[in-house]
């Protein structure tokens, strides 16, 4: 009976793997390093859901399909728990890393960076999302400290709206944010925190668990010459400059008699030239004039076909000319480049509705019915002092009103995290500030209508009145 028992757990362990894809594959492996219960090699595949194990003297770094990469430092526990790709459909995309134990270091790859609202990086007390992103982070069971090398991560301890089986960031009131602009500077999450402490210096990530000199190589650009090469530019390296030669002595001259002066001739007066025509200096060129950085706009809209009505645009063409910063069901938001979003330290801003498109689905599956519906009477409202900001619709479809609202925190770059609820009538929305135009903001929600209808949309907004 025992022997038949654990045939049939090997039976389902084994077909649990073989639902499992391959996450990536290892490229530098060092000191004791598992693949569940075998030796770890480099060239060797990782599976969805397999444990990577460190020992004291142990790295491991995966390539992720999607060339990210993934690297765990000694005395480390971690798995990729899911990496679903969808190339054509990025909304589909499903990623998420687990540091169970120890020291990790996650860079964004391609498809991440194309759906980073699907990313998710839990540690055993939190949850971090990216916005396109390489960072570092520590955790044992009761604490976590995240640090960033380039980009930006939004961090939120698991509570009931943050919970650790979600996807994707937690994004609220409670959630913090930390950009590579911030050196020096850690996100803390202790067991039971739901809100991350900002601490300035404390014990960094990289002071627990240093990087092998190999991290350097496997992390740096094309362009950067790997550490120890010569340098061969004879400003930077004095050693390869031969030295000087040093002057040899020369023989002094001997005394010469010198003969007698000679009568002085009368020479003949020279009778002066024509003077030469100089051409007059051409003028000064003009200072190149100064280079004015545009403010980063804001597109926004539908990327699939509803209703026989065409896409505002290709989500593929659009991201390779914009950051996309957030897909809700039919809609994206992107950032075209420009100056970033300064938020002010004080003050408020009203915002006016100035376009919108909205659709309301009816049922669910093949039967779903969808209509369109109109947005009116927009209110939004920024408080710079607390970080918050409020915002409510009227979404009228046929003869019926509904009332919609949301409200949320503001994030270091303008981000608009709206609270997540599933009660009827309350958004849960993602947006942006920006300055174009004077002051503009957009956002994409989604909301239920009642039992048996949810509404998807996207909005745009102008600023009213003097910015503060």
């Amino acid at each position: 009976m025992l022997r038949q028992l654990i045939a049939i757990a090997g039976l389902a362990c084994a077909a649990t793997l073989a639902h499992a894809g391959q996450a990536g594959k290892i490229i530098f492996v060092a000191g004791k390093a598992q693949i569940v219960d075998r030796a770890a090699v480099e060239g060797a595949p990782v599976q969805e859901g397999e444990l990577l194990t460190t020992g004291k003297d142990g790295f491991i770094y995966v390539k992720t399909i999607d060339n990210g990469l993934f690297i765990l430092r000694p005395n480390t526990q971690a798995r990729i728990a899911t990496y679903k790709i969808d190339h054509k459909n990025p909304a589909n995309t499903r990623i998420k890393l687990e540091l169970l134990s120890g020291m990790a270091r996650s860079r964004s790859g391609e498809a991440v960076k194309m759906a980073r609202q699907n990313f998710r990086f839990n540690t055993p007390v939190a949850a971090i999302g990216v916005r396109g992103t390489d960072f570092t982070v520590f955790t044992d069971n009761n604490v976590s400290r995240v640090a960033v090398i380039s980009g930006g991560i939004v961090m939120s301890g698991f509570a009931e709206a943050c919970r650790p089986e979600g996807i994707g960031p937690c994004e609220g009131s409670a959630s913090r944010e930390l950009s590579a602009a911030q050196r020096g500077v850690l996100l803390q999450v202790r067991r039971g925190q739901q809100a991350p402490q900002l601490l300035p210096g404390g014990v960094a990530p990289d002071q627990i668990a240093p990087p092998a000199v190999e991290e350097a190589l496997k992390t740096a650009p094309a362009s950067v010459a790997p550490p120890n090469e010569p340098n061969l530019d004879p400003k930077k390296s004095g050693s390869l400059i031969p030295p000087p030669a040093q002057p040899q002595p020369q023989p002094q001259p001997q005394p010469q008699p010198q003969p007698e002066p000679a009568p002085p001739v009368e020479q003949p007066q020279p009778v002066p030239a024509d003077p030469v025509p100089v051409d007059p200096a051409p003028p000064a060129e003009p200072a190149p004039p100064e280079v004015v950085v545009p403010e980063r706009k804001l597109v926004w809209g539908r990327w699939r076909p509803l209703m026989e009505q065409a896409p505002k645009f290709d989500l593929v063409a659009q991201k390779e000319k914009s950051e996309l910063v957030a897909t809700n069901g039919n809609y994206a938001l992107f950032r075209e480049p420009g100056k970033e979003y300064v938020v002010p330290e004080r003050g408020s801003i009203k915002f006016a509705l100035n376009d919108s498109e909205a659709f309301i689905f009816t049922g669910t599956g093949s039967a779903q019915q969808v209509s369109k519906g109109t947005l009116e009477n927009g209110k939004l409202d920024v408080n710079f002092d607390s970080r918050r900001f409020t915002t409510s619709l009227d979404l009228r479809g046929g003869s019926e009103l509904f009332k919609l609202r949301s409200e949320g925190a503001i994030g270091a770059q303008g981000g608009l995290f709206g609270d997540r609820s599933f009660a009827h009538g309350f958004m849960n929305l993602q947006g942006f500030l920006s300055n174009e135009e004077g002051g503009a903001a957009a956002y994409i929600f989604d909301a239920r209508l009642d039992n048996n209808r949810t509404v998807n949309g996207a909005t745009y907004w102008k600023k009213e009145g003097p910015a503060p």
